[in-house]
C-alpha cells in the first residue's frame, strides 16, 4: 500500500497515515520517486509551524485543512517519463514523509531540480536534488546535512562580526544548535545554551555548550558581551527575558525556528536592545555561491560535516521502519520528547 503522512495544519498533534493513489500515469516530465529513508527532527516541527508564513505546506500540497511537513532524505526513481532522469537514479532531497512521490525533475546546472508549477516561487534551495550514490554516511547525511548545513552557514554568517564574545542560542538541544554551539566554539566563542530542565543534564553530559542555563532562569542571564542571542524555539517570553537580561551586552538577535511551536506568539513593540530579524539559510547559501563557486561550498561544508560527526560519538541513530513507526516517532518529536542525543531514521518499509 502507498501511504502519506498527513498533519492537521492547524493542530501539528493530529496526523495520521492515509493510503495514497499509485501508479497513476506520469506526464512528459514526471517521474516516480521510492522514499528510501529520511530524518525526522525538530527542524521538521518548524517547517509545519511557520507553514503558511514561509510557504512549506506548499512543496507537497494535500486535502484542504491538512499538509504534507517536507522532510529531507534519499529516494530512488521507479518510473521515468523524463528523458534525462533514468530509473534507478537515487537522488537525496526535500521528500514528503509518504512511502512514495511523483516529481517533475529536469536537468539542472547542479544536479536536478524540481520545475512543477507549484514550487516555481518557492526556494531554489529546496527544489535541487542531488545524485546520490550510497555511502556509509547515508544515515547521518540525511539526519544532519539540512540541520549542520544551517548551523555551518549560521557560523559563516557570525564569523563577519569579528568582535562577538559570546552565543546565547534557545532549544539547546536542538541538533541545529548543537551544531552552531561546536563550530563557533572551534571559533574560541563562548555558548551558552538554554534548554528546559529535563534535557539539561544530558545536554550538558555532551560537552558541547560552555553553560547551560534552563528556561525559568534566563531572565538571570550574565554573558561576557557582545553577544549574539540565536532563537532556535520562536517563544516570545524567552526572546523577551534574553533581551532584558543581557542588556547592552546584546549586540544581535536572529531568529532561526520555531521548536517551541504551541508558544503564545505576539508582537513584542517594547523589547529592548537590537531588533530580532530572520536568518534564512538559502540567503546565505546563494552569497557564499556567488562568491565562492557551488564546489568549493559543498567542499567545505563537507569537511565540517564530517569532522562534526568525527568529534560526536555521543550522537546515537534511532532507526524506525513503517507507517506506524512512523507515526510514533512523529508524535515523540512534536511533542518534543525527543532526546538530544538521539537522531530519528525512518524507512518508509
Amino acid at each position: 500500500m502507498d501511504w502519506d503522512l498527513l498533519v492537521d495544519r492547524k493542530d501539528l498533534r493530529r496526523a495520521e497515515i492515509r493510503q495514497a493513489p499509485g501508479n497513476a500515469a506520469l506526464a512528459d516530465g514526471e517521474v516516480e520517486l521510492e522514499v528510501e529513508r529520511f530524518a525526522l527532527t525538530a527542524n521538521n516541527v518548524t517547517y509545519g509551524a511557520i507553514g503558511d508564513a514561509f510557504g512549506y505546506w506548499k512543496f507537497f500540497p494535500a486535502a484542504d485543512g491538512w499538509g504534507r511537513i517536507p522532510v529531507w532524505g534519499f529516494a530512488r526513481v521507479t518510473r521515468s517519463a523524463a528523458p534525462e532522469v533514468p530509473v534507478g537514479l537515487r537522488l537525496f532531497g526535500y521528500l514528503p514523509m509518504s512511502s512514495r512521490f511523483v516529481a517533475r525533475l529536469a536537468k539542472g546546472r547542479h544536479g536536478f531540480v524540481d520545475a512543477a508549477p507549484h514550487r516555481a516561487e518557492l526556494p531554489p534551495t529546496y527544489n535541487a536534488y542531488a545524485e546520490a550514490p550510497e555511502d556509509p554516511m547515508d544515515d547521518h547525511r540525511a539526519l544532519l546535512r539540512p540541520l549542520f548545513m544551517t548551523s555551518w552557514l549560521l557560523d559563516d554568517f557570525l564569523a563577519e562580526d569579528p568582535e562577538l564574545k559570546t552565543l546565547v542560542l534557545s532549544s539547546a538541544s536542538s541538533k541545529t544548535a548543537m551544531g552552531l554551539a561546536w563550530a563557533a566554539r572551534r571559533r574560541g566563542r563562548q555558548v551558552v545554551g538554554l534548554t528546559s530542565p529535563a534535557n539539561a543534564e544530558r545536554l550538558a553530559g555532551l560537552g558541547l555548550y560552555d553553560s547551560l542555563t534552563t528556561y525559568d532562569r534566563a531572565g538571570d542571564l550574565a554573558v561576557e558581551g557582545p553577544a549574539a542571542f540565536v532563537d532556535f524555539a520562536g517563544d516570545p517570553a524567552v526572546v523577551a527575558a534574553v533581551h532584558r537580561a543581557l542588556g547592552e551586552d546584546l549586540a544581535r538577535s536572529l531568529i532561526v525556528g520555531g521548536t517551541h511551536w504551541e508558544a503564545e506568539r505576539g508582537a513584542q513593540a517594547d523589547l529592548p536592545g537590537p531588533k530580532p530579524v530572520l536568518f534564512f539559510a538559502p540567503d546565505q547559501i546563494r552569497k557564499r555561491a556567488a562568491e565562492w563557486g557551488p564546489g568549493r561550498l559543498d567542499a567545505e561544508f563537507m569537511t565540517a560535516l564530517r569532522a562534526f560527526v568525527a568529534e560526536a560519538p555521543w550522537l546515537k541513530l534511532v532507526h524506525h521502519s513503517g507507517p506506524e513507526a512512523l507515526l510514533a516517532a512523529y508524535g515523540l518529536v512534536v511533542d518534543g520528547r525527543a532526546k538530544p542525543d538521539e537522531g530519528h531514521i525512518i524507512r518508509p518499509a
